[in-house]
């Protein structure tokens, strides 16, 4: 059965409202959702990132981390109307950051560039937002997912790492380094963004955790790089990664500690001694 896409509650800005657009016969409508996709040297990929997108998409922004094949020309042939955005730094969150930056729609939408996401997914992760969810993550380890391209230490790594975040954040995730999500643009005000590596999708997800938004896990299936050799390096971006999960403990105590002895805290206006 299609899922149904209805309007955010009235809690939301009732500006997004007056921008929903249909997406087939079959669906209701749906917020303008803009797709990033961070590449560099993805040409021999792209033609089959963007034969899954759904043509109901509001605006694909490709940034292109300095390429030296033919990412750009292909992207542009694929999709005429693409926004191709130049980035100036290095490393995935850099990227991704910049893409975002880049948007005009209300949804965001992750997407990998290796060809190892499938885009008709995305109805999935905006049925979540317009549901009521601020971030849809994506598992490939929740009830459905799956993946084609991990080996067991990465598996035993993300599971490791997945526990660490559930126990000190309060979180309930089925999978952590995972870089296949959605989020209403509003979240962006309250995730503050500033790493550049792989270990941005740690970063989201434990601030998406600590901002108090509610998020809805969207079963993903992973599948196998098309062409080429991924940056990823399992040892050196796990270190990163549990580097990120420590920082964000350590800030966290440090928050608590300062709200416990704010002067403000000690009289709540109206309350009786």
């Amino acid at each position: 059965m299609s899922s149904v896409l209805r309007p955010p509650s009235s809690g939301r800005d009732p500006s997004i409202a007056a921008h929903y657009r249909p997406i087939s016969s079959h669906l209701a409508i749906t917020p303008p959702v803009s797709v990033v996709i961070p590449a560099m040297n993805e040409a021999e990929n792209l033609p089959y990132v963007f034969k899954t997108l759904p043509d109901w998409i509001h605006e694909v922004v490709l940034v292109d981390g300095n390429s030296t094949d033919d990412t750009v020309d292909v992207a542009r042939s694929l999709w005429p109307d693409v926004k191709v955005v130049e980035q100036h730094g290095r490393g995935k969150g850099d990227a991704l950051i910049t893409g975002f930056e880049a948007c005009s729609g209300d949804i965001i939408v992750m997407v990998d560039a290796d060809g190892s996401a499938d885009g008709g997914e995305i109805v999935s992760y905006v049925s979540a937002l317009v549901s009521g969810a601020d971030f849809a993550k994506g598992s490939r380890f929740a009830n459905g997912g799956g993946t084609d391209d991990m080996t067991f230490i990465r598996k035993l790594g993300n599971w490791a790492l997945c526990t660490v975040v559930n126990r000190k954040f309060g979180a309930r995730y089925t999978d952590l380094c995972y870089g296949y999500n959605a989020f209403w643009r509003h979240c962006l005000d309250k995730i503050d963004l500033d790493c550049t590596g792989f270990e941005v999708e740690t970063l989201m997800n434990i601030r998406v955790v600590k901002a108090g938004l509610k998020v809805q896990e969207i079963p993903s299936h992973e599948y196998l790089r098309i062409h080429g050799t991924s940056n990823l390096r399992a040892v050196r971006d796990g270190i990163r990664v549990l580097k990120v999960i420590l920082k964000e403990r350590s800030n966290r105590r440090e928050l608590r500690r300062q709200e416990h002895h704010s002067p403000m805290l000690d009289t709540v206006p109206g309350e009786v001694s």
